[in-house]
């Protein structure tokens, strides 16, 4: 059972299992279009395509029409439905990819721990290992029969707004904020209008998990790394521009032997967007 990262060596001899789903996560934000682009193009043989803003996400807006930010989570149901659709069920071995690093692959191994399923794990060093090692690639996409997966306990947390606006005055929390550090400064007004950080959070670009060649770092860098951030996991909220960038650093603890931490899902872009929400600017 693989439940944080995966190989392409030892990917491969399982792409055309029945009991293993491995599911293409590309995705640009500024190009929604991209993702699927690049799939058609050429992906893992047997591979299914996911889309961030569909398939790992959710409206925008609740009923009453409170802005939830770029990426919320899902209905769990409509989330089940989709995973039931890529014929998940309760002991298949999920493999997610991206060619970004993981920044996309992550979340759907965060939002299948979400779900309750523990064997999910993310290809180390994504799209670029896989080719790398002459590994078959298609630009068939496969069909496969409908899953059973179940609805279970999550295996994460998630916090709310009102709960990271709480930790401030009382501080018990450390916020980690995944996004580009002249992001989390307040300094790129083209992506995030209202700049800035949560007031008393830290900065830990996702990209600082990686080697150079693209694959996570080894469990001792990434846990001496997080020491540096004084990080108690179980104490720790993490967050980025809209919930999918912070799943890297999720998913770097749980590698680093350090689980615990919970998600704020609607991270930069659902805080910024209530000016009585309180906002930092400058280095941490």
């Amino acid at each position: 059972m693989y439940t944080t990262l995966i190989s392409a060596a030892d990917l491969a001899p399982h792409i055309d299992s029945p009991n293993w789903a491995v599911i293409d996560c590309r995705h640009d934000l500024a190009n929604p279009d991209a993702g699927h682009a690049g799939y058609a193009i050429g992906h893992i043989s047997h591979a299914l395509f996911a889309h961030v803003d569909s398939d790992l996400s959710g409206a925008r807006q609740d009923a009453d029409g409170t802005f939830r930010g770029r990426h919320p989570l899902p209905d769990r149901e409509a989330f089940i439905e989709t995973l039931r659709g890529w014929g998940i069920n309760d002991d298949t071995q999920v493999v997610a990819y991206d060619a970004h690093g993981g920044m996309f692959a992550a979340r759907l191994w965060w939002m299948l721990r979400w779900m309750g399923h523990q064997k999910v794990a993310v290809l180390d060093g994504g799209l670029a290992a896989w080719q790398a090692g002459g590994f078959p690639m298609s630009t068939e996409a496969p069909i496969r029969e409908r899953g059973a997966i179940n609805d279970r306990d999550p295996l994460v947390e998630t916090v709310s707004a009102a709960e990271v606006l709480e930790n401030i005055a009382i501080g018990e929390r450390s916020v980690i904020d995944a996004r580009a550090p002249d992001r989390f400064r307040g300094e790129n007004e083209t992506i995030d209008p209202v700049g800035g950080h949560i007031p008393g959070a830290k900065n830990r670009f996702f990209k600082d998990n990686l080697q150079a060649d693209g694959r996570f770092k080894e469990p001792e860098q990434l846990k001496a790394d997080f020491a540096m951030l004084a990080v108690e996991p179980k104490a720790a909220i993490m967050q980025c521009g809209s919930g999918v960038t912070a799943c890297h650093n999720l998913l770097a603890l749980e590698v680093a032997g350090m689980p615990g931490a919970a998600l704020y899902p609607g991270s930069w872009s659902e805080w910024s967007s209530d000016p009585s929400r309180p906002v930092q600017t400058g280095a941490a």
